[in-house]
């Protein structure tokens, strides 16, 4: 089959390290496989999520500046460098990518933009230019968005007609989680409570340490952080400072969750802000209890023997919840979580929903 006869998707990230939003598009891009092809443009040049895609697959990563700095300069840029590929589609990736969306629809290309959450000065309130921004970049584009949260967002605060809003919740490779081999663990007694999360801010790690540390130390679980970042130096040292280093071992990133989850007992979510995490997701698929602050769908998407371990986004709070969670039966709740991702969360629905909006079939390609 040659190019010309599949859709070109342009797919815009703020980055492309590993993260949930990319690792979407990566298996998107694997499933859909030769239906189509893809170029993906990293505004800051990362690309580690490359990692992800199956080999073999037409992707290519053209250099497109990292153009991140002054809005009417990547406005241009955006034009020029889509106007060169023409794309079929354009696919915009949250607010990082907005002057992209300008640029696309500028250039007179199909856009769709998809809006998976916001950083840290977002997560109570919206930041009103960024409002007035959305409404109107994003005023006629396809917006698709995982969490009902954010589809009621988009409709009541950013005011886009309800009629180009999709709400495509997140799924995933509900096999990979079922019977995952487990990591090897340093020695240690207890039950392992462990999270997946890019060590940022926004992830707040440092309210999961607190609230092991506020526990009596022989109830204190062994913790497992697994991922990387710029929080990673200030988390160990807050780990050394709290008297758990020794029960706390930070894994660093790795490209096999579903082991790491296949050897914890209990997760944990402490994000600040969220929407659809898929990390939870995994972590229900895996048949695991999970420890969670009440952001974006988390309370929705957990079984309802789960939902008294939704806490409010307070230490205070997380550390009562982590100190319940560890006292009940881990193993019932879990398969609860199991059952749920199952019965809700596969990801074949989240495929089709998406190759309708992209409207890949059009151009003629069987998907599989």
């Amino acid at each position: 089959m040659s190019q010309r006869d599949r859709p070109l998707l342009a797919w815009v990230f703020p980055g492309f390290g590993v993260g949930g939003a990319q690792v979407r598009f990566a298996s998107l891009a694997n499933h859909l496989g030769d239906a189509c092809h893809h170029v993906v443009i990293s505004l800051n040049g990362d690309t580690a999520c490359r990692e992800k895609l199956d080999a073999g697959l037409d992707v290519r990563f053209p250099d497109a500046g990292h153009a991140r700095g002054a809005a009417l300069r990547a406005v241009a840029t955006a034009r020029a460098v889509l106007a060169a590929e023409r794309p079929d589609c354009v696919v915009t990736s949250n607010w990082g990518a907005l002057e992209w969306a300008l640029g696309a629809r500028l250039a007179g290309l199909r856009h769709v933009h998809a809006e998976d959450g916001f950083g840290p000065e977002e997560r109570s309130t919206q930041i009103r230019r960024r409002v007035l921004a959305r409404r109107l970049v994003l005023r006629g584009s396809e917006v698709v968005l995982p969490s009902l949260n954010l589809r009621r967002l988009a409709e009541r605060v950013w005011r886009l007609s309800p009629r180009k809003l999709h709400h495509i919740p997140n799924g995933i490779d509900l096999t990979r989680f079922r019977a995952a081999r487990p990591m090897a663990l340093p020695p240690g007694e207890g039950p392992v409570l462990g999270t997946i999360a890019a060590l940022r801010p926004e992830k707040n790690i440092a309210r999961l340490l607190r609230a092991t540390a506020a526990l009596d130390p022989a109830q204190r679980p062994r913790l497992v952080i697994v991922g990387d970042g710029p929080e990673r130096a200030g988390l160990q040292t807050l780990a050394h400072t709290l008297g758990i280093a020794e029960r706390t071992h930070f894994a660093g990133h790795s490209t096999e969750p579903d082991r790491w989850l296949a050897s914890f007992d209990a997760f944990a979510l402490s994000s600040d802000t969220e929407q659809m995490p898929l990390s939870l997701l995994e972590a229900m698929a895996s048949g695991l209890p999970a420890l969670c602050t009440d952001v974006g769908d988390v309370r929705a998407m957990v079984a309802a023997q789960n939902t008294p371990f939704v806490t409010a986004v307070d230490d205070g709070a997380f550390a009562q919840g982590l100190r319940a969670l560890l006292g009940s039966d881990l193993r019932t709740i879990g398969a609860a979580n199991r059952a749920k991702a199952a019965a809700e969360y596969g990801e074949a629905a989240m495929f089709g929903r998406w190759a309708e909006v992209l409207d890949v079939k059009r151009h003629g390609s069987a998907l599989a």
